[in-house]
């Protein structure tokens, strides 16, 4: 059972009392209202350091328990940050560091069309610096004591031009990784074929989102978010999964596999030019 709205305020209010924390906001399916009844709370706790972890932690063992613990920031990877894994009256409650300057260097960079893909634990594509904007735009703000975070985010409300042309420009990784798979076709290697096929598809589904400039934050749903789009190539999602299908270990399974991609990949840039006219 989920937290309920007037216990996640309290619980907000609370830990926007602990020094650094500057802001707290809804994340996740949840604030989108795409969750399921099991879905973890994602709580996002915008910092500026130093961030009294000791603090932080003494009011996780409050509401979650003794076992309870938090990190420093930083402590689950570079791009993840740190936070807790809480289980507060008996639901999940995940606590996510996000360093509201860094952020706005992250949207800094984005409004000038510069973004990047950065190798993380748990992030098999690798994790896009510009989901900083995106979090915080599809985010439900719960305390903003400065007006901070409101502000930022009624900016991030608009999707950045450069940033779509940007994603967009990207396919050109798509096409070189077509021509690097079929490569590994005569080496039997299906195991670097579904590697190429992986990154292939989550650039385009990034392409396509930023071309209807619309903040994709994850890989976990990518496809089926981007086959929803307006204007995305037809039967996007089942065409993926027939690529994927088709990887097995002799060259005219994994050549058909490459095709279907390579098309999708033509399809993906015709799709993009069109949404963006």
């Amino acid at each position: 059972m989920a937290l309920s709205d007037e216990r996640l305020i309290e619980l907000a209010r609370r830990v926007a009392e602990v020094p650094g924390v500057v802001g707290i906001v809804l994340g996740g399916s949840r604030a989108r209202g795409a969750h399921a009844d099991d879905s973890d709370t994602d709580v996002g706790l915008y910092y500026r350091r130093p961030l009294d972890v000791d603090r932080l932690d003494r009011l996780a063992k409050s509401v979650a328990g003794p076992s309870a613990v938090v990190t420093e920031p930083g402590g689950w990877g570079p791009w993840v940050d740190g936070g807790g894994w809480l289980k507060i009256d008996d639901s999940p409650v995940d606590w996510i560091y996000r360093d509201l300057d860094r952020v706005l260097g992250v949207w800094a960079d984005a409004e000038r069309g510069k973004y990047g893909f950065h190798q993380q634990t748990g992030h098999p594509l690798g994790f896009p610096d510009y989901a900083y904007a995106g979090e915080l735009a599809l985010s439900r703000i719960l305390v903003d004591r400065t007006g901070e975070l409101t502000a930022l985010r009624e900016k991030l409300l608009v999707f950045p031009p450069k940033l779509s042309e940007a994603l967009v420009n990207g396919l050109w990784e798509a096409d070189f990784l077509v021509a690097l798979a079929r490569k590994a076709v005569s080496r039997r290697d299906s195991a670097y074929v579904a590697g190429c096929l992986f990154r292939l598809v989550g650039v385009c589904a990034h392409a396509l989102h930023g071309a209807t400039g619309r903040w994709l934050i994850n890989e976990k749903g990518a496809v089926a978010a981007a086959a929803a789009l307006p204007g995305a190539p037809e039967r996007f999602r089942a065409r993926v999964d027939a690529a994927f299908a088709g990887i097995k270990g002799d060259p005219m399974h994994l050549s058909e596999a490459i095709d279907i991609a390579a098309d999708l990949v033509l399809e993906t840039a015709d799709a993009c030019a069109t949404m963006m006219r």
